[in-house]
């Protein structure tokens, strides 16, 4: 019988899973290994890892982790980290989140998959009445990605619109939108939308407000029931706005809009804190 070794888990549930030291693939190359994993996804190398010591050597192969890569990856590493194993600048690139386009962006990698995600920086957003310094404001904010985000000072007229192409996303891919905030409105509903610009658009209600019981009364009767915001461990707090299907290539090129608007109760509204939307692989 083989022997076993036991290696750390990164499973949800923790603890420990066994490896064998021999494999009856032990018999494939490490080369001929490597080759089949990189056919696979960042998540299935780490669980071949755990087959044997042959396959956990060969999950290290450069060979893999390259195909996991974006091929613009150098233009994205500092250049201490050139010379480094693929295996390195990949998982560089899951855990520290890179500014592109002089700050206009941030990109970086889900861990599992590989898919691309971006944050668009509020000072990338269409913001009404953001050149009005009563309306709003640009301040800095401990946790943010960027330099500055956008602080509402008094605004009637609430819209945030932005926009991204498909080219930029993984393709064959769900993902979805999130506007990333502190603080909000109380009792106030928001029409969120995304969609292809020119065709319709999902659309749908939340709240900003973390302690709202999840339905607003408009006028009368009429009730929406909304989503709430969730806490970030960065400090901050997002909420879905929808999502899309990016299926990718030159010729499903799409221009994606997200919205979130508050217009059609004319409340004044205040304290509000944009840091950006962030669009990321939809979790299944």
């Amino acid at each position: 019988m083989a022997e076993t070794r036991s290696v750390e888990s990164k499973d949800e549930g923790g603890g420990e899973i066994s490896v064998s030291d021999w494999s009856p693939f032990d018999t494939l190359t490490e080369d001929c290994i490597s080759n089949i994993v990189s056919f696979t996804s960042p998540r299935d190398a780490c669980v071949f890892a755990a087959v044997s010591k042959t396959f956990e050597s060969a999950v290290k192969s450069d060979i893999i982790w390259e195909k996991f890569l974006p091929s613009e990856y150098l233009s994205m590493i500092p250049p201490s980290l050139a010379s480094s194993s693929k295996m390195k600048i990949y998982f560089y690139l899951c855990n520290d989140p890179v500014l592109i386009e002089d700050g206009k962006k941030c990109v970086w990698l889900e861990e599992t998959s590989g898919k691309r995600c971006i944050m668009l920086p509020a000072e990338s957003l269409y913001i009404k009445w953001i050149n009005d310094t009563h309306c709003w404001d640009w301040i800095t904010s401990p946790g943010s990605r960027f330099e500055r985000v956008a602080k509402v000072n008094d605004v009637c007229w609430f819209e945030i619109r932005g926009t991204i192409n498909t080219n930029e996303l993984s393709p064959k891919t769900r993902y979805s939108a999130y506007i990333v905030f502190k603080e909000g409105f109380t009792d106030l509903p928001i029409e969120a939308g995304v969609g292809v610009v020119g065709k319709q658009v999902s659309k749908r209600f939340f709240c900003f407000d973390v302690s709202a019981d999840g339905q607003f009364l408009k006028r009368g009767r009429r009730k929406w029931c909304f989503e709430k915001p969730k806490e970030r461990e960065d400090g901050w707090r997002e909420i879905e706005l929808g999502r899309f299907f990016n299926k990718g290539g030159l010729r499903n090129s799409d221009e994606i809009e997200m919205s979130v608007i508050a217009t059609e109760l004319r409340h004044w509204k205040s304290g509000f804190i944009l840091q950006g939307i962030e669009i990321r692989p939809e979790t299944i």
